[in-house]
């Protein structure tokens, strides 16, 4: 049991960054990036073309990919999501859905749908003993350093001055502007970071997950019901909803296995008859 927990914090550190972006988005700009997963794919596979064409590591790979999808994700956000932002949400919605379909079809088309290899990192090969079980290093490596980002990404949030500016713009937006915040000196960057924590964990999967075009689009429904257990645009119940949901899905799928594909969505759906705004969402009052 203690085994299949792990495993579950593990995939719940997936769930956690890809979550956290999603919800720093939707809070400030009210936009579901259904092109989130495809940003996780490019991730990916962003560090396998570096690999595999410039001999570029997984060590170079991790910061590097991340800036650069961060860096295409303002540029997105200039050209394209701020001139809808006026308009009713479906019009973003649709068109962050057509371009995930668009990325992952151009991928298709260079590399195929066969999962592409990527192998680990040659410090971390091999397994470590936690005392009742021995686990791979590698799997470690990708909680601790998910735990790591989170937490620095809350202590920013929490403990500085621009971090709560943000926390208040994500979490509050019409009640930041009316506080005097210009929300809208924040949505850029908030958006070209929210694209970068995607891809930062599309590196980390590289080594341990099939590296194919359709790996974003397979985990972000699940992604979407993580935010919103967690309660739409709130920070730490993303992380939070994360975490758990793997645990979920880990235990789920060794004790309940007939129910592994549905087990969250279930639990989406007692949360939501049971908090309508998610376990750390805040109900607006009427």
């Amino acid at each position: 049991m203690l085994q299949q927990a792990f495993n579950g914090l593990v995939g719940g550190a997936f769930y956690a960054l890809l979550a956290l972006g999603l919800a720093v988005i939707f809070g400030m700009l009210g936009v579901v990036n259904f092109a989130h997963g495809a940003f996780y794919m490019l991730g990916a596979f962003g560090s396998y073309v570096l690999l595999d064409s410039f001999g570029v590591n997984f060590w170079l790979a991790l910061p590097l990919v991340p800036v650069v999808l961060g860096g295409a994700g303002v540029a997105l956000e200039r050209l394209f999501i701020r001139r809808l932002a006026p308009l009713d949400p479906l019009y973003n919605f649709l068109f962050t859905f057509g371009l995930a379909l668009i990325l992952q079809d151009l991928v298709k088309r260079e590399y195929g749908v066969q999962s592409q290899p990527y192998p680990r990192p040659s410090a971390l090969e091999g397994s470590i003993d936690l005392g009742l079980f021995t686990y791979p290093a590698y799997q470690v490596f990708v909680l601790a350093v998910s735990v790591l980002v989170c937490g620095a990404v809350w202590v920013v949030l929490t403990r500085t001055r621009v971090g709560m500016i943000v926390r208040a713009a994500t979490e509050k937006p019409e009640l930041s502007r009316a506080l005097g915040i210009d929300v809208g000196r924040w949505v850029t960057p908030v958006f070209g970071f929210g694209i970068a924590l995607a891809a930062f964990a599309g590196v980390l999967a590289a080594p341990m997950r099939a590296v194919n075009p359709l790996m974003g689009s397979d985990l972000i429904i699940t992604v979407f019901a993580v935010v919103v257990i967690g309660g739409l645009g709130s920070v730490f119940g993303s992380v939070a909803a994360g975490f758990a949901v793997g645990l979920v899905s880990a235990l789920g799928n060794y004790y309940v296995p007939s129910l592994s594909q549905t087990l969250v969505f279930i639990l989406m759906a007692a949360v939501l008859l049971w908090r309508p705004a998610g376990l750390f969402g805040r109900e607006e009052a009427l």
